[in-house]
């Protein structure tokens, strides 16, 4: 009988002789060098699938961007003209007003008064220029029968020209005084949107004050102003020449606060006489319509011109171009699936895709979407882009 059934003999199925301490290490040992040996033989991880795009050839608009604010084509000052106090205010305050509509009246009590004072005056100089006149009348027939002197003709013809020129100085008094008294109805001088009142009523007001009662202003069309370098303005003014010779103008686009696009093209309305030393830079002003009057003094304007156009341009999404320590990569997928990490030159960006001038071939596909779950040489499987895409084959 060997050790091991003799061991056994007597003892349940499946007894076992007990592993030597020399032995346990070993079979430890065996046992992990056989798992290892299992895990090497499991079959290679599937493929990363990762979503591709086509590096895109055209032709592009090449645009650029200034910052500026829009201002009225005309923008009012409403002053008072004469002193006195306001006791109506005609007009809805950030509502469009007419040209010769009535905003203010200013009490009249006085300016009336001023006016009969001098209505009376006048009708005194007609009476005293109505008496001068006949009196030179009467020495006119007397002359004659010598029943009057030269002197005295003389004398009668002084007195009524002096008293014509008192009539004129009357007329001209009232007059004012009339204007004065038209003062005290203060009506807007242009068709435009008038501002909130910057007076009470109640307050009393006139040349002195210090601040317009409010503001009108024409905002249709609208202005919009941007500073231009002397180098932006230089290459502005060429390009909007050359279309102006083209009788195509310089397309002008409006971008909102909310990045939304005007629906109305502007066009260029003129350049300062000079070039601000302090800054550096020229203003420039755009025309834009404003027939629903949407667009109002100091709101933010982006405004967007096509400068020119880049031929055969490579095109990739933004997305796909990484940044590493400065410097630009995109992941190529090649024919057999593998990847290359690969530094690219990148020029302007048109919408969401990127213009890449050194690094790329058209036609080649790179990783958009995925491309953080991948590393050089590793396999991929590619499937089409989904997501939402500007780039068009042209």
């Amino acid at each position: 009988m060997t050790p091991l059934t003799s061991y056994c003999a007597g003892r349940p199925a499946g007894c076992h002789r007990p592993v030597s301490g020399i032995g346990l290490p070993a079979l430890i040992a065996g046992l992990l060098l056989s798992a290892c040996g299992e895990t090497g033989q499991t079959a290679a991880p599937n493929p990363q699938t990762v979503q591709v795009v086509d590096v895109i050839q055209k032709d592009v608009p090449i645009q650029q961007e200034w910052i500026g604010t829009l201002d009225g084509m005309i923008n009012a000052q409403i002053l008072a003209q004469v002193s006195g106090y306001l006791i109506k205010q005609n007009y809805q305050e950030g509502q469009l007003v007419q040209k010769g509509q009535l905003l203010y009246e200013i009490d009249p009590k006085v300016l009336q008064a001023a006016l009969d004072r001098e209505l009376g005056n006048l009708a005194r100089q007609e009476a005293i220029q109505k008496t001068e006149k006949l009196d030179l009348e009467r020495i006119a027939r007397l002359l004659p029968e010598k029943a009057v002197s030269v002197r005295d003709r003389d004398n009668a013809e002084g007195s009524y020209a002096s008293a014509q020129a008192q009539v004129q100085s009357a007329k001209a008094a009232v007059e004012s005084a009339r204007l004065q008294l038209g003062f005290a109805r203060i009506t807007s001088p242009i068709t435009g949107i008038a501002g909130i009142s910057k007076a009470q009523l109640g307050n009393l007001v006139g040349p002195g004050a210090a601040a317009e009662l409010t503001t009108v202003s024409q905002l249709d069309p609208i202005k919009a102003y941007i500073p231009l370098s002397e180098q932006q303005y230089l290459q502005f003014a060429r390009h909007a020449q050359t279309a102006e010779a083209s009788h195509d103008g310089l397309p002008l686009e409006l971008i909102l606060a909310d990045d939304s696009t005007y629906p109305h093209p502007g066009k260029f309305y003129f350049a300062d006489r000079q070039v601000n030393i302090k800054t550096g830079t020229i203003q420039v002003a755009i025309l834009f319509p404003n027939p629903d009057n949407l667009l109002r003094p100091g709101q933010y304007a982006k405004i967007r011109a096509v400068i020119r156009y880049r031929r055969n341009a490579l095109l990739v999404p933004q997305r796909a171009v990484g940044d590493m320590q400065g410097k630009r990569q995109v992941a190529v997928v090649n024919s057999d699936n593998t990847v290359a990490i690969r530094e690219v030159k990148v020029a302007e960006t048109i919408g969401t895709e990127w213009v890449i001038e050194e690094g790329l071939q058209p036609g080649e596909r790179v990783v958009v979407e995925g491309i953080q779950k991948i590393r050089s040489g590793s396999k991929v499987n590619p499937t089409p882009y989904v997501a939402t895409s500007s780039i068009t084959k042209g």
